[in-house]
């Protein structure tokens, strides 16, 4: 426990000193947070499609390459930091969905899989297109929800993480996530498959 307090605090410390301008910062961050995004990235993807080509490293490497350009991000903690990897993330897949989309127009869709069940104990695929329109969706009538699920889905923070990178207590992120996962699965169960 003291080690990851400290590995958290490094990182926190790392963030604050990239805040202010500090590259080498930036440099000594990557090692301390790699592995963990790279387990995150690695357990998204194991919830896509059968056959996709992109691997976790590529999707870590993607992700970084966008977080570092993030010039002006006044970060302020690790939570944080995991919140917008998460939304790095979710923009590079589903960009890849949508390129794939357009270059093959064949009914060939990219799934994932909702790895938490709602209503089955069976794991559901899911086209990442669609998640991503739900999660819009959610976003327009309760931001929080949505925020809160894409946190919980995209970065796998969990309870305590999205709670911190939310500045929300772990009751209302538990809550909202409940709420807005089975709002997903409802929305998600009544899309008709395409192609």
């Amino acid at each position: 426990m003291g080690v990851e307090r400290s590995a958290n605090h490094d990182i926190s410390g790392l963030l604050a000193a990239w805040s202010q301008g500090d590259l080498d910062a930036r440099e000594q961050l990557m090692p301390l947070v790699y592995d963990e995004l790279r387990r995150r990235a690695a357990a998204y993807l194991r919830r896509e499609r059968a056959g996709h080509t992109l691997q976790p490293t590529a999707l870590v490497h993607e992700a970084y390459l966008r977080l570092i350009d993030q010039k002006q991000t006044p970060w302020h903690h690790r939570g944080q930091f995991f919140a917008i990897a998460a939304l790095m993330m979710r923009r590079i897949l589903v960009d890849r969905a949508r390129g794939r989309k357009m270059a093959k127009r064949s009914g060939h869709w990219a799934r994932v899989t909702l790895a938490e069940d709602v209503a089955t104990s069976e794991p559901r695929d899911v086209d990442v297109l669609d998640l991503d329109a739900a999660l819009t969706d959610l976003a327009t009538f309760d931001p929080r929800k949505s925020r809160v699920a894409e946190l919980k889905f995209f970065a796998g923070l969990t309870l305590q993480e999205t709670a911190d990178a939310l500045d929300l207590s772990i009751a209302t992120v538990e809550r909202e996530w409940q709420a807005g996962r089975a709002w997903l699965y409802g929305r998600l169960k009544r899309k008709a498959p395409l192609g």
